[in-house]
């Protein structure tokens, strides 16, 4: 190839369109992520893209039945049938959906358009696997015809057909130019007759560039896989014009014998990268005096970006939500930009994760962070979107003193902050309900209801809450619903609130009350912690009620516990038992018979003979044998003897 004097020319909208960069994208993010990947066919028709993903570690199959367990499955830009989607749930592999949105909303209308009972013709090539994606969306019979000629021949075999619905639809890469020819053979006066225009924009343009870029050319290049669908109907287009040549890459350029040209036009089809043609255009330049634009650098970022619609900072887009991941969410905005939103811009509840808030096909609307159109990307929000609702929401809820609830998402300088529908409440450590100098911390990721006590006008969209007066208002709600029906003996259920040296105080439910330390056990004790603790539920009756004072007394021994009852229920006098010392006095020795009764040994009945000093005979801890002479219930006293067991063991041997 040697030329000399030519003006060589790149078309505008030449490369990737959106769908195809969409989809290579999210393939290259996965596996930036060390996801095991498995594309279902190759993710675009362009061999130098799916070897490059391949030696990433892509798998690329044909079929989910090839898919290994753990990889995750990406459907490619050119979508596949419903039935492929309902295997894929059943297998229960990890999806992500890179189908084109332009395809996405052709397999939408067939749907909807058969279940209404309408016969779908589809202009495009059958064996395509768009097409073949489309069909699978189709609940009635279809008819697929690839051009003018072959739609005239189905009317002709079919002369019914104008009785019945038909709705046209278009592949996407299909031919600008033979779309128009078979329209003016569909009738235009038939009622039962709907034709969508679904072409994707972008071929359009690309289709369109690349014509004029032909009539003005001696010779166009067409770049672009031998299998794509839209590189062929670019080569269709400029062949109309001017000698056309279809090649992959620069490889084939050498064997062109290009005829004597002053001007060359190249362009490329959608699944082109943007360094290939770059290839091409600079060995093209290496081979060519130029005459003209010689001192011009195609950026070929900057001619992509051109062919699509840019995005601004602070501007409202609407997006449908692609992939989810663990910390972020991939949307399709419609253009040639690939969206994400980080966890932090679509939520600030730190509990959720994006798969809680958003699912696949959701249409949500974003504000523009920053777009990079180097890279192609844009950084959203949608909190920000939510805020403004949101704020309204909260100003109301102000004005009419409704309860909000929300997730603490983090502890700051004197208080806490949550989030509700997007709106930054602030709540001071004085209103989070909590004693002073507390650690706020507890209050961390918990979930919190709170009311709305100032409201920052400003424009920030701000907040101020507070959790004490829902709480106060609990309180003052539960004391006089208490109040309204406490009676003396009713019996609550509460939680040990504080111990204090004299008893331990008990809330039962907004209002609390105090369970004396006599009431806490029919033993004797020296602090209330040596049977409560506090959170420990207790169920507990009312003593006395003094509403002046906002005083209650609560019980807490039950009467079937009571030592006593159980001692007389099971010992009489003349009973020989074990009891414990416990005491030691100058008059004689107590000894515990069952925990909470204890009985008197006298000096007189310890031995059968005179006891000076009890310590001579009696230590505490002893376990000895005694007999019971004596119960006196009223007055809670039991006498005991061991002196008459001796004098029995006496007799006994006397009789012997």
């Amino acid at each position: 190839m040697k030329m000399k004097n030519c003006e060589i020319t790149v078309a505008k909208s030449a490369g990737f369109c959106f769908g195809v960069d969409r989809a290579v994208k999210m393939v290259y993010n996965e596996l930036g992520r060390n996801t095991r990947v498995a594309t279902l066919g190759p993710i675009i028709h362009n061999q130098a893209v799916v070897d490059d993903i391949k030696a990433k570690g892509a798998r690329v199959v044909e079929d989910v039945d090839e898919l290994l367990p753990e990889e995750t499955v990406v459907i490619r830009s050119h979508g596949v049938g419903r039935e492929v989607y309902e295997k894929i749930a059943e297998k229960g592999f990890r999806m992500l959906d890179a189908t084109c949105p332009f395809v996405s909303k052709i397999h939408k209308i067939v749907s909807e358009k058969s279940k209404e009972g309408y016969l779908i013709l589809i202009a495009g090539d059958v064996n395509h696997p768009e097409v073949q994606g489309i069909i699978g969306h189709c609940n009635q019979k279809f008819i697929v015809f690839k051009d003018k000629i072959e739609l005239k021949h189905v009317f002709e075999k079919n002369p019914d057909f104008f009785e019945k619905k038909l709705a046209f639809v278009a592949q996407t890469t299909y031919n600008i130019i033979e779309w128009g020819e078979c329209l003016k053979v569909i009738p235009k006066s038939c009622p039962d007759i709907v034709v969508f225009d679904t072409i994707c924009s972008a071929t359009d343009t690309r289709q369109s560039d690349a014509a004029e870029l032909a009539k003005s050319s001696d010779v166009m290049l067409v770049i672009g896989g031998r299998h794509s669908s839209n590189t062929v109907k670019l080569f269709e287009v400029c062949s109309r014009y001017c000698t056309t040549y279809h090649i992959e890459n620069t490889d084939e350029l050498s064997s062109l014998k290009l005829p004597c040209a002053g001007r060359i036009g190249i362009t490329a089809g959608a699944s082109t990268p943007a360094y290939i043609i770059k290839e091409v255009k600079t060995t093209m330049t290496d081979n060519v005096n130029l005459t003209a634009n010689q001192d011009e650098e195609i950026d070929f970022a900057t001619a992509l970006d051109q062919s699509f619609k840019k995005v601004y900072t602070g501007e409202k887009v609407k997006g449908i939500v692609v992939g989810i991941g663990n910390t972020e969410i991939t949307v399709d905005l419609g253009t040639k930009y690939t969206g994400y939103v980080k966890l932090e811009d679509l939520t600030d509840d730190v509990t959720k994760k994006p798969a809680d808030l958003v699912a696949v096909g959701d249409e949500i609307d974003l504000i523009v962070v920053k777009a990079n159109d180097n890279e192609g990307t844009v950084a959203l929000s949608k909190r920000r979107v939510d805020e403004q609702a949101g704020y309204d929401t909260v100003v109301k809820a102000k004005e009419e003193g409704t309860v909000l609830e929300g997730v603490v998402s983090r502890v700051v300088n004197k208080g806490v902050t949550l989030s509700y529908l997007g709106v930054r409440v602030f709540i001071p450590a004085s209103q989070t309900g909590l004693p002073k100098n507390a650690d706020l911390e507890q209050l961390a990721k918990q979930k919190v209801e709170f009311k709305i006590i100032e409201v920052d006008e400003g424009g920030k969209k701000r907040a101020v809450g507070s959790i004490k007066k829902v709480e106060d208002e609990k309180r003052e709600a539960a004391r006089n619903e208490f109040w309204d029906n406490a009676e003396i003996g009713k019996t609550y259920v509460g939680k040990v609130k504080s111990l204090t040296s004299f008893g331990a105080f008990v809330d039962l439910g907004g209002i609390d009350g105090m369970v004396h330390i006599s009431e806490l056990s029919w033993n004797r004790i020296k602090h209330p912690s040596e049977v409560v603790s506090i959170g420990d539920t207790l169920e507990v009756y009312i003593k006395e009620l003094n509403r002046e004072g906002n005083r209650i007394s609560l019980g807490f021994k039950k009467a079937e516990d009571n030592p006593w009852a159980v001692f007389t229920s099971n010992y009489q006098v003349g009973d020989v038992v074990k009891a414990t010392i416990v005491s030691i006095t100058s008059f004689g020795a107590f000894a515990r018979i069952i925990d909470g009764v204890d009985g008197l040994i006298h000096i007189s009945q310890i031995a059968d003979e005179k006891v000076e000093n009890v310590s001579d005979y009696l230590a505490k801890g002893d376990v000895v044998d005694v007999k019971i002479k004596d119960i006196n219930v009223e007055k809670q006293r039991i006498s005991i003897s061991m002196r008459d067991l001796i004098e029995s063991e006496d007799n006994s041997e006397d009789e012997e």
